[in-house]
């Protein structure tokens, strides 16, 4: 007769050999970056520019440090905050649009590295950047504008880029770069590096705020963080999505204090009213909104937060169609 083993040498050879199965390399291929959602008749895809670390206890303003630092920890995070980039992709079925660029390689990071992967995310979506028909900036920040160009090239071929006047106005305006906060003046020639292929191609089409893109797309003044900032509101078959450009920073930290800045705002105070107005708005009415620093794909709701003054973030559901 065979000898039977006892069941626990069994399981612990079982064990042994599991455990030698699992020892691999660690794989550092970066996620695809990629996430849809539709909207009424129109197809949204969420697109991954990447991250970038930075240190909110040094960047926002207009709240008390222990505020901050309790905010921070209830989300279990450090003061050193590994923030998502975010753009948006609106397929209409007869254009392609993207709302902003990325950062590109302005970071100082190459291409593909912590950011600038919205060129690989959006052939991972399967697109090309040839196909783009229009960009629409929310403003002309590095992280929003810097993967417009590369090397003096334009990165989107047939696109026209769309901004608000009083953003281009100022970026494009040297005169401006003497007066502005020191922590800005260097968006000055980032802004003159990204756009001027398209400025001389013909391909720059400021805007007066407000203004119908393309049917279904319209931007939203939302002025403040820069002189020109906007929102975009997508409509179609009675639903709607607003693309909040960087009315947030920190979800951690501005749900619960919507007051809280940022060093980067042009004009804070006015940055902070948008932001309470907005909040406000998207509470009370149930839009979807999209934000370029809320955690990928940075989707969802805002909804009051009835223990406080403050709101909560309703991150959507996941979908894996």
């Amino acid at each position: 007769m065979f000898a039977i083993k006892p069941l626990a040498a069994l399981l612990a050879g079982l064990t042994l050999s599991h455990a030698a199965l699992a020892a691999a390399p660690f794989d550092q291929t970066p996620a695809p970056g990629i996430y849809r959602m539709m909207l009424g008749q129109f197809q949204v895809t969420a697109l991954s520019d990447g991250t970038v670390t930075i240190p909110l206890d040094k960047l926002l303003t207009e709240i008390k440090p222990a505020a901050l630092a309790a905010s921070l920890r209830a989300a279990h995070l450090q003061p050193m905050t590994e923030t998502s980039i975010n753009a948006f992709l609106i397929n209409t079925g007869k254009q392609l649009v993207l709302v902003d660029t990325g950062a590109g390689d302005l970071f100082g990071l190459p291409m593909g590295a912590q950011a600038g992967r919205l060129q690989r995310s959006l052939r991972n979506a399967g697109y090309a950047p040839e196909q783009i028909d229009a960009v629409l900036l929310t403003h002309i920040h590095a992280d929003h504008s810097g993967g417009l160009s590369h090397d003096g090239q334009r990165l989107f071929p047939n696109a026209h880029v769309y901004v608000d006047r009083q953003d281009s106005d100022f970026w494009l305006n040297r005169a401006n770069q003497a007066s502005a906060a020191e922590g800005q003046r260097h968006g000055f020639d980032e802004a003159q590096a990204m756009l001027a292929p398209y400025v001389a191609a013909g391909k720059l089409t400021p805007f007066q705020g407000g203004a119908e893109i393309v049917p279904g797309i319209r931007a939203v003044v939302a002025h403040g963080h820069t002189p020109g900032h906007s929102y975009y509101a997508v409509e179609s078959g009675g639903q709607k999505l607003l693309l909040l450009g960087d009315m947030l920073h920190a979800g951690a930290v501005q749900f619960a204090h919507p007051g809280t800045t940022i060093r980067f705002d042009v004009d804070a105070a006015m940055a902070k009213a948008q932001r309470a107005g907005e909040m406000a708005d998207a509470a009370k009415n149930g839009y979807w909104v999209g934000a370029a620093h809320l955690s990928f794909p940075g989707i969802g709701h805002i909804a009051r937060d009835e223990k406080g003054d403050g709101y909560r973030w309703l991150p959507a559901n996941y979908s894996a169609w």
